[in-house]
């Protein structure tokens, strides 16, 4: 049983935020761009599908950045990370991009963010993006993992569950139907009481 804390690897948006791009999709009236990664486990295949859209209809990243702004957290979600910052280390690993985000990490108190870029023209469209690596979600915990941490994930869709696969323990938070089904071996929480009881027991170690 190791002596150190573990640290705590969660998914942003699902866990603590709304999805971004559903918002967006509700403020635009584009019902196409709620498609998230809880519907369709190839990113790549996604965000093409996203950016096709975006050129098609002439937005840009302030467009976008206007609605995030605007997004608040999920309900108890700045509780349940102070709750849990308390008592060990947080990293969030989230396959969104740091134009997204910083409006989010504010209401969150900064914490720790691992994520993607886009890539933006002078007519600030977004033309691309940048993964920081493929699977970065499982990289990141394979490499704390190889400097002695225990690592305990956290998130709701396809793209976590490399992740939940290479931590310690993952567990599902708030999954849609066809994620549970499809992946019964994580824990199940569908709220913040509930994963704190199922996170507990390793933090007391």
């Amino acid at each position: 049983m190791s002596l150190h804390p573990p640290i705590v690897t969660l998914d942003l948006e699902g866990v603590f935020t709304p999805e971004i791009w559903i918002a967006f999709a509700d403020q635009v009236g584009i019902p196409e761009l709620r498609r998230t990664t809880r519907d369709e486990p190839n990113y790549d295949k996604l965000m093409r599908f996203r950016l096709e859209l975006l050129q098609a209809h002439g937005f840009t990243l302030d467009d976008i950045q206007a609605v995030i702004a605007r997004m608040e957290l999920l309900p108890g979600a700045r509780e349940f990370l102070d709750w849990l910052r308390q008592r060990t280390q947080v990293i969030i690993l989230s396959d969104t991009f740091y134009q997204f985000a910083q409006p989010l990490m504010a209401k969150l108190g900064y914490p720790t963010l691992f994520c993607h870029s886009l890539v933006v023209d002078e007519e600030r469209r977004i033309v691309d993006y940048e993964l920081r690596m493929p699977d970065s979600k499982r990289a990141a915990v394979n490499a704390l993992k190889a400097i002695n941490f225990t690592i305990l994930a956290a998130g709701d869709s396809y793209n976590d569950i490399s992740m939940l696969k290479e931590a310690d323990q993952g567990f599902l938070f708030r999954p849609p139907a066809n994620v549970v089904a499809e992946f019964p071996q994580f824990p199940v929480a569908e709220d913040y009481e509930t994963l704190k009881a199922y996170l507990e027991p390793w933090l007391g170690r």
